[in-house]
């Protein structure tokens, strides 16, 4: 399994909400005590899970350093170089209110250019990872609104979120989608 947090790299762009997967990568990073591989041909910073049982051994961790709209490029590299048939992406959804998350397989992009450049490299058939981040009260605002900080109202349940979506992908490892699914969705109206 290919789990990959997607985000803009370079300090401009740390706590921003369009950062939520990497965010959460981070933090399942230092949970799952993974250690970074060093290559730099896979476009991105790949980590292995480190003094892991035989079920995890093949299970891998990318943060693409693409820029966003070219995450595809990163994610294509590891999957076809390791072999990998699951991925699971992790991003921030503007058409959930924030703090919701919700697991998918396949889909639509939503306007969203990480999912856009990875559906374009390995097909929509991968799992989706969807944290809810809001939107902006103006349509016109997106760019601005997804590259923004997190308000200070939301940063007080952020990292509660962060910490639940970690859980879950602890989960999905040995888990279905369904089943996750039932045990970690968030609802928020």
């Amino acid at each position: 399994m290919l789990i990959v947090g997607l985000g803009n790299p370079g300090s401009d762009y740390v706590n921003t909400r369009h950062n939520i997967g990497f965010m959460v990568l981070d933090a399942f990073i230092k949970r799952k005590v993974a250690v970074k591989l060093s290559s730099s041909s896979f476009k991105g910073e790949l980590y292995k899970f480190q003094n892991t049982h035989i079920s995890l051994e093949n299970h891998f961790l990318l943060k693409p350093l693409t820029y966003m709209n070219l995450s595809g490029e990163s994610v294509v590299k590891v999957k076809n170089f390791y072999k990998i048939e699951d991925v699971v992406v992790i991003h921030d959804d503007l058409d959930l209110p924030f703090g919701t998350l919700r697991f998918k397989k396949g889909g639509g992009h939503g306007g969203h250019n990480g999912l856009k450049s990875i559906d374009a490299n390995i097909s929509k058939e991968y799992l989706r990872v969807r944290i809810g981040i809001g939107k902006p009260e103006r349509k016109g605002e997106v760019v601005s609104y997804v590259l923004g900080k997190f308000s200070q109202e939301e940063l007080k349940k952020l990292s509660t979120l962060i910490e639940h979506t970690c859980d879950a992908l602890d989960y999905l490892l040995t888990h279905s989608l369904a089943e996750t699914q039932a045990k970690y969705s968030i609802k928020v109206s």
